[in-house]
């Protein structure tokens, strides 16, 4: 039974990510902490990913989800509120806000401008963080499905994500690495 801080948890995304390794979960980094992975100077509180949706991959992140205590993150609700955490449950909304022991984990199947797992996992690229394993999704993707998102948030980063995105592609082009 997980008990938070009437605050909400501290945010540690390696912990989440850690968890998510341990249980085997499929799934592809994605959002503003993908983003940071790449280099970016925005901040983040919030772990976003991309699972893969096929049975076997919900019931490890439903394992996992339970390990770290997660429950429905809503505002004004910094505890969360619980939920059956199973694979049944999972399968059934497309997008999932949670809090966690760890902090902030958002899960969504299929990201604005993206066909999901599949089209993600193509180009991510594996970050080894302090010793996690960590599939990324490539900033190209990121950029593209902050773009189609459309959200305020979305448009406020995308220069700096652009500009990012550019200097990785000159870095890439002179052989820098």
């Amino acid at each position: 039974m997980s008990t938070l801080p009437p605050e909400g948890p501290a945010f540690d995304p390696l912990s989440i990510l850690a968890t998510l390794e341990a249980h085997g979960v499929a799934y592809v980094l994605i959002g503003a902490f993908a983003a940071t992975i790449h280099g970016s100077p925005l901040v983040t509180a919030v772990a976003d990913i991309t699972p893969a949706r096929d049975e076997t991959n919900l019931r490890r992140l439903a394992e996992a989800l339970r390990a770290m205590g997660a429950r429905v993150w809503a505002a004004g609700e910094p505890q969360g509120l619980p939920f059956d955490c199973d694979a049944e449950a999972l399968a059934r909304a497309d997008v999932w806000n949670l809090v966690t022991d760890h902090g902030r984990l958002d899960i969504t199947f299929v990201p604005a401008g993206t066909r999901g797992y599949d089209d993600l996992a193509v180009d991510a690229a594996q970050f080894d963080i302090a010793g996690v394993a960590v599939p990324v999704a490539a900033l190209a993707d990121v950029i593209r499905s902050k773009e189609a998102a459309g959200r305020e948030k979305d448009r406020a980063a995308l220069p700096t994500l652009r500009r990012l995105l550019e200097e990785h592609r000159r870095r890439d082009t002179r052989g820098d690495r």
